[in-house]
């Protein structure tokens, strides 16, 4: 489920979210030209001018705050953010983690699943063609190459967390006998089920999945953790959820600190707070090695790909037992 993050932004230029009102929808629309000739100030004043016929427009406020983010006026851009969240707690557009990366401090560990839910509903239509046509995206080939490379030859069950559009499942399903796969999204999902990839596929928030009893000989998760966070609930999921002997693999973006959010609402992780958690979890053969995965803005993303192998027994039963191990 990996996002094309250079403009994950600005929601309502995806697909602008009606305020239900025409006239603040056609003004809110001559905004958005403006903004994109690079007159803010005017932007400012037309959007503005809209939200004065429909104050409960939380998709206008959050829209407001980007142009005076835009401009400079972060005190102005706190504020429409801020509205946003009153209008809607659920936070479909991520206005709390823009607040969290303004506040200067280390920012939020989790992304509220609205806003991950609508951001990838919208990315859906034009997804694959902007992950690899403008992003140079390689998260499935890099990941089979290591797992190849690791002593993975085939899966009777896998997994594809965060499966997206089935770009991972492409790759996998010539190397297993059967493939679930699980997303947020329910456009993703749509377009996964149109390539007839896979045995089933589910509607899951990954970063908040109760332990049921499937089990599984490989979990793969291409470029998705960037949009959890801390990693120690699905880590420990996993870590219950894979069959004895069976193989962890996923990518994520590599930063400095254990866990941080960055300007692109994506997160990064160190190589010490990874290791550390797969060994607490119990995996064994933990390779965490430097890669590209993507591009963002036309820089390469310095990213880690990950792979690690699930101990021949271990006494969890439970994904509550997993993370108490890790405590």
């Amino acid at each position: 489920m990996s996002g094309p993050s250079d403009s994950a932004g600005a929601l309502m230029a995806v697909l602008p979210l009606s305020s239900a009102d025409p006239v603040a929808d056609r003004r809110a629309d001559f905004a958005e030209g403006l903004a994109a000739r690079g007159d803010i100030s005017a932007a400012i004043d037309v959007l503005s001018g809209a939200l004065e016929r429909v104050p409960g427009w939380a998709a206008g406020w959050y829209r407001l705050g980007e142009y005076h983010e835009q401009a400079g006026r972060m005190a102005e851009a706190r504020e429409a953010w801020g509205r946003t969240l009153v209008l809607d707690p659920s936070d479909p557009f991520g206005a709390g983690l823009k607040l969290e990366l303004g506040a200067g401090g280390p920012g939020a560990e989790s992304m509220p699943p609205a806003f991950v839910e609508l951001l990838f509903d919208q990315y859906a239509p034009q997804f694959e063609s902007s992950l690899l046509d403008r992003l140079e995206y390689r998260a499935p080939a890099i990941l089979m190459e290591a797992l190849e490379r690791h002593g993975f030859a085939a899966a009777g069950r896998a997994l594809d967390l965060g499966c997206g559009t089935g770009l991972m499942g492409e790759v996998l399903r010539p190397r297993c006998g059967w493939l679930a796969g699980y997303d947020i999204s329910s456009g993703m999902l749509a377009a996964a089920a149109a390539k007839d990839l896979y045995d089933v596929l589910e509607k899951r928030d990954i970063a908040r999945m109760e332990l049921g009893p499937e089990r599984f000989e490989l979990i793969i998760a291409a470029d998705v953790f960037a949009y959890i966070g801390a990693l120690e609930q699905v880590i420990g999921w996993c870590a219950v959820s894979l069959s004895p002997g069976g193989w962890l693999a996923f990518t994520t973006e590599a930063g400095e600190a254990p866990v941080a959010l960055r300007e692109s609402r994506r997160f990064a992780h160190s190589r010490a707070y990874l290791e550390g958690l797969l060994a607490e979890a119990g995996f064994a053969g933990v390779a965490v090695e430097a890669c590209v995965v993507r591009k963002d803005r036309g820089e390469d993303v310095a990213s880690w790909c990950v792979t690690a192998s699930a101990p021949p027994a271990r006494p969890l039963t439970s994904s509550g037992d997993a993370l108490e191990a890790m405590a």
